[in-house]
């Protein structure tokens, strides 16, 4: 195991962090979108459910050609969302609650509305041609073909379809990696590297709590333009060689991670800045195999000592998608626990994420049973967790017509949509579930279960998912051992999962079980003495156990061991 030997102490280790997807969260003006107002109404919301962050996805000024990934202006609030002062009123509420707030900022790419792109692409002499990526069509050969239909080579969108668009006025190509209204930045270029620094900065020193960086793989590409290598086990698929986890987005990376460590404690705004603690949170969007994962948490300073805090470089948690991507079977997961442990460097902390705003709801993946067990999987492992807004209710997908569709993405592949898991947040019992006015129509449907399945209804239920989640985020708040303790004995025993969760040094409680039946049948296993601290039934609190123990399928239990 890589368990570190330095006590983690920074809020973005001992925390929960909720993501919060603005859109669908709360509307307050009644136009059937979410704003900056609903979430300030909601900030009671994450104290009683107990999480202590939330990361909030782009409210920036934005065309919506992507529901604001594409941004066209850094530095403010789009009026669907409300205004920069509600920005600041949310920032101020949430701290006064004790709550960080974490902004989803946008590097690798614009609006091609955004005024950088459009004087970009204004001419070839531009000052700001080189802030995107522009390219000549190459020669013509002897199958000669108009120069827009000669691409520089064969990069590919992950919408689908090429990665260059070209453009009429200066007859070059532009990158971009996602929607053609998406241009990527040139982050090769110094001038572009500071704006983007000056835009985080605009946000740091407004106060807010740090970054999770939208696909911070991605943001180098080749510099010779060289071909993205043909995949050998899928012939119609490209291994992204050249368009993603280039070596210099490292360096880019511990900027920016150099300019959040200059800034002290958003909530102490008195002390003094402590060299080497990370009171401001780089997170990174990442999707790659474990090994080129960790790299993003940067070497260890040749200077460091055994007994002094590793300086790690990168981001302080690049975002560990693997309990997503894997199978949900106990010796898949176990595996990739195991492995994860194994090649974290030391003193970086893990970090686990069931759910996004990209991915299929958790309880439609697994089942409404299964998600019991991950929610007690994703709150007792050892790391940070965090949390997509709804998973604590059993939202699932919502069915979504072709006339409802509003993801670009799905008109380019049906199957790739995301708005299912989109879906606006269950509140109450009523028209709309709370989430706008009854008369109104919201900008994606609602779930249709919203009379049982909303936040008014499960709050009160003693054995509802919600009482689950909360329970559990109340327990792990309350034992050293779940929120800074190490793990140990991950394997899987037939369809059960099991793992320890061990006191730290000076530690004040106890060692746990984890026990997780992940299959559709009843499991028996053995477990050393000691007393049920929560199923995920909610129904076997302070029960005694010792040797075997039945699980029925989807049953978790958290168990306290004696001594």
């Amino acid at each position: 195991m890589a368990d570190s030997n330095f006590k983690p102490t920074q809020w973005w280790q001992t925390g929960v962090v909720y993501q919060v997807y603005p859109r669908s969260f709360q509307d307050t003006d009644g136009d059937g979108v979410g704003d900056l107002r609903g979430i300030i109404a909601r900030l009671d919301y994450f104290r009683s459910l107990g999480v202590d962050a939330i990361w909030i996805s782009p409210f920036y000024p934005s065309p919506m050609a992507d529901f604001g990934y594409d941004v066209a202006d850094y530095t403010d609030v789009d009026p669907l969302f409300g205004t920069l002062a509600d920005f600041d009123e949310l920032l101020a509420e949430a701290h006064k609650r004790g709550l960080r707030v974490v902004l989803d900022f946008v590097p690798n790419h614009t609006s091609d509305l955004h005024a950088w792109f459009l004087e970009s692409r204004s001419s070839r002499d531009s000052a700001k041609r080189d802030w995107y990526v522009w390219h000549d069509a190459p020669p013509a050969g002897d199958d000669w073909k108009p120069a827009a239909e000669r691409l520089p080579n064969n990069w590919q969108s992950h919408f689908g379809g090429s990665a260059w668009a070209w453009d009429d006025r200066t007859e070059q190509f532009y990158l971009h990696s996602f929607l053609r209204q998406q241009p990527d930045l040139n982050w090769r270029n110094p001038a572009v590297r500071l704006a983007m620094y000056d835009a985080m900065k605009f946000w740091l020193d407004r106060g807010v709590d740090g970054f999770r960086m939208d696909v911070l793989w991605l943001l180098t590409k080749d510099e010779f333009f060289r071909n993205d290598q043909q995949n050998p086990q899928d012939p119609n698929s490209l291994l992204r060689t050249a368009t993603a986890n280039q070596p210099e987005t490292h360096e880019i990376v511990a900027e920016m991670r150099k300019l959040l460590d200059s800034y002290g404690d958003a909530l102490k705004p008195d002390e003094p800045n402590v060299r080497g603690v990370s009171n401001r949170v780089l997170i990174g969007e990442i999707y790659l195999p474990l090994p080129e994962l960790v790299s993003y948490y940067g070497a260890s300073s040749e200077d460091a000592k055994q007994d002094a805090l590793p300086q790690l470089s990168g981001a302080n948690l690049p975002f560990n998608f693997h309990l997503i991507q894997t199978r949900w079977e106990a010796s898949a997961i176990a595996d990739v626990i195991n492995e994860y442990e194994r090649v974290l460097p030391q003193g970086a902390w893990p970090n686990y994420v069931l759910g996004n705003h990209d991915q299929k709801r958790l309880a439609t993946r697994i089942g409404k049973q299964q998600a019991r067990a991950a929610a007690m999987l994703l709150l007792t492992l050892r790391g940070t967790p965090t949390l997509y807004y709804g998973d604590e209710l059993g939202m699932e997908d919502v069915p979504i017509t072709p006339a409802q569709v509003k993801d670009p993405a799905a008109k380019n592949d049906p199957a790739a949509g995301r708005d299912p898991e989109r879906a606006p947040m269950l509140w109450v019992p009523a028209e709309n579930a709370g989430f706008t006015f009854p008369d109104v129509k919201p900008w994606l449907p609602i779930e249709r279960e919203y009379e049982t399945k909303n936040a008014a209804v499960l709050s009160r239920d003693p054995k509802s998912i919600f009482t689950l989640y909360r329970t559990l985020l109340h327990y792990r708040r309350t034992y050293d051992t779940l929120h800074v303790g190490g793990l140990s004995d991950v394997r899987a025993e037939g369809s059960v999962l099991r793992y320890k969760r061990t006191t730290p040094v000076d530690g004040e409680s106890t060692d746990f079980q984890v026990l997780l039946n992940l299959g559709s049948e009843i499991a028996t296993v053995q477990c050393a003495k000691g007393k049920v601290l929560v199923t995920t039934l909610l129904d076997g609190a302070g029960a005694e156990v010792e040797g075997d123990v039945t699980l029925e399928a989807g049953e978790g239990l958290l168990i306290a061991l004696e001594d």
